[in-house]
């Protein structure tokens, strides 16, 4: 079965790549999931946007990783709105694709979301919260975040 990918997959490929599975392993994970879509001459040409929605997102040097690190440590009004109890206890954890969300919502550049280090299970309850976000080997932002309540 002949796929794009649309997003990362381990020992696969990264967002535009052709690739070729099997047909089960497509059908039952990739499609459904939303990593791939059906490699048709279509789609093929969409293959350089998804390219180039990457290459936003990618660190290209130490220089470029600092620029961005100066953008992240400006960001104060990061804010990620979640369901809760009444007791202030969320439904389910903070993830760090809703932080990277919550970057992109409060004017921040669209960030990966596997750059955030954030651990599962790691914010359950409303308040001020702090992770790194690793963009270099030699360059880790610290962001500073609120998960709110909904209202």
């Amino acid at each position: 079965m002949k796929l794009i990918l649309t997003a990362a997959v381990d020992n696969l490929g990264v967002p535009g790549d052709i690739v070729e599975v099997k047909a089960g392993y497509g059908r039952n994970f990739l499609l459904p999931r939303g990593y791939a879509i059906t490699a048709t001459r279509g789609a093929e040409r969409q293959v350089e946007n998804i390219r180039r929605a990457q290459q936003d997102k990618v660190i290209r040097d130490l220089d470029h990783a600092r620029e961005v690190k100066g953008e992240i440590d400006r960001l104060n009004n990061v804010t990620v709105t979640v369901r809760t109890s009444e007791q202030g206890k969320l439904f389910g954890s903070v993830t760090a694709e809703d932080v990277a969300a919550a970057v992109k919502a409060a004017g921040g550049r669209e960030l990966d979301k596997r750059t955030i280090v954030l651990n599962q299970g790691d914010v359950k309850a409303t308040g001020s919260y702090n992770v790194d976000v690793k963009l270099h080997p030699q360059v880790v932002a610290s962001l500073n975040f609120k998960v709110v309540a909904e209202k």
